[in-house]
């Protein structure tokens, strides 16, 4: 078969390593891909938010199947497009795609079915937004750019003032563009964080294991917020038991609600949840992959990645296995010093060959930020690279991914040296 990954990152990196366990795929490519992804497939520099120029290109040269791995594209309605020229797609259609690129309609949506989420209100004009925050007179609270923002359009503000500046930078100051011409203000909850990725196929959902990221810069999570330091899977606060209750509560209640709005989501629907004192309740819906989430994921699917993707796709989920390893994953992110702040590229990276750690049988590299320069591989991202441990154990998993980090070098390399401690102390609770 001959496959077209959708984006350029860590997450289309994992997702090209898992797809290449099945031999149909022999001819996979990835657009506009990264210089380490270059060593797992071909890359084509397009654009992932260029829809007409990435379904023309698919036309051309004929993919069986293409995976739409990126937020964006699956808002602008690149899978309904594909459609429309007879290429079969992993990925929500436009109107599904929704539930990550409007905030408002996936609050809406959990409010009008019962799903259990943060309490909030919306609004379109900065002003009114303040007056509620200052009427309600809790703190923290959080406000959050409607539309798309690369992660970052949400604001946790501890005070008044802190509040006035975030609605200024998102819906005066346009920070984030069209996407906080609205915001949501919203409730802040307490307790462990969980991610569940889950297979849909517009009836039938079937989740993968759970994992806990690290989204602060530093140890002991301090520091900014960026895209994620790291991540482990399983998550040990996601018992049994949690997990039966949002699969009832929220899982099925969610796939149920988009099917009755006429918009069945069919793709990978990302979770991130909070275990309150309450409950699970839902703090944010992505309708893809997450990032770093699917580099600790898919190492532990032990299903053909391509056969459930296939069958989310044609509606045949439910007589699809979807199995996976008992063991844990550890992924550790090496960025670039500055991160996510200014940061230089061009920085060569030594340690790998080919963009993989020579002997290390469980461990693999995932690159999210690179390229290849006169042959050298250099750094050209924030987050460069995510190393990743499979093992029987999360201690050992961890133990080794750190390892492996110790032996890949690249000028103001910068890694948090704390992730999994949560989950580890939790194990032990």
């Amino acid at each position: 078969m001959k496959i077209l990954v959708v984006g350029g990152g860590g997450r289309e990196h994992a997702i090209i390593r898992a797809l290449k366990k099945n031999p149909a795929c022999t001819d996979i490519w990835c657009a506009p891909g990264n210089g380490g992804i270059g060593y797992d497939a071909h890359c084509q520099a397009i654009a992932a938010t260029d829809v007409a120029g990435m379904v023309a290109f698919a036309k051309e040269q004929a993919f069986d199947y293409v995976v739409v791995a990126q937020d964006d594209p699956l808002a602008l309605g690149m899978v309904d497009e594909l459609a429309k020229v007879g290429i079969p797609a992993f990925g929500p259609d436009k109107a599904a795609a929704r539930i990550e690129a409007s905030k408002v309609f996936a609050k809406n949506l959990m409010k009008k079915y019962g799903i259990p989420t943060a309490g909030y209100e919306t609004f379109d004009d900065a002003g009114a937004a303040l007056a509620y925050i200052r009427a309600q007179g809790r703190y923290p609270t959080v406000i959050k750019a409607d539309g798309l923002a690369l992660g970052k359009g949400v604001l946790i503000c501890q005070n008044e003032a802190e509040a006035a500046d975030a609605l200024k930078e998102i819906m005066l100051d346009k920070k984030f563009g069209a996407s906080g011409s609205r915001v949501v203000v919203e409730e802040f909850l307490t307790g462990p964080e969980v991610s569940v990725l889950a297979f849909c196929d517009g009836e039938t959902v079937k989740p993968m294991v759970s994992s806990m990221d690290h989204k602060r810069a530093l140890d002991g999570d301090r520091g900014l917020n960026t895209g994620g330091m790291g991540t482990v899977a399983p998550n040990p606060y996601y018992t049994p038991a949690v997990a039966e209750r949002c699969r009832k509560e929220i899982f099925l209640p969610t796939v149920a609600a988009m099917r009755a709005e006429g918009c069945p989501f069919k793709g990978c629907l990302y979770f991130g949840l909070m275990l309150t004192p309450d409950g699970p309740k839902v703090i944010e819906y992505n309708c893809r992959f997450g990032d770093p989430e699917t580099q600790v994921v898919l190492p532990l699917l032990e299903s053909d990645l391509l056969t459930v993707m296939q069958a989310t796709t044609n509606g045949t989920l439910a007589e699809t296995e979807v199995r996976f390893s008992t063991g844990a994953a550890a992924c550790v992110i090496l960025a670039s010093g500055g991160y996510p702040l200014s940061y230089g590229k061009g920085k060569p990276i030594s340690g790998l060959v080919e963009g993989q750690l020579p002997g290390a049988a469980d461990v693999t590299v995932y690159h999210a930020g690179t390229a290849v320069r006169d042959g050298q591989l250099v750094t050209a991202g924030g987050r460069v690279l995510g190393v990743t441990a499979t093992a029987p154990t999360l201690p050992e998993a961890l133990k080794n991914a750190y390892a492996a980090c110790d032996t890949v070098y690249f000028d103001a390399m910068h890694r948090r040296s704390d992730i999994g401690a949560r989950a580890l102390a939790a194990g032990k609770e």
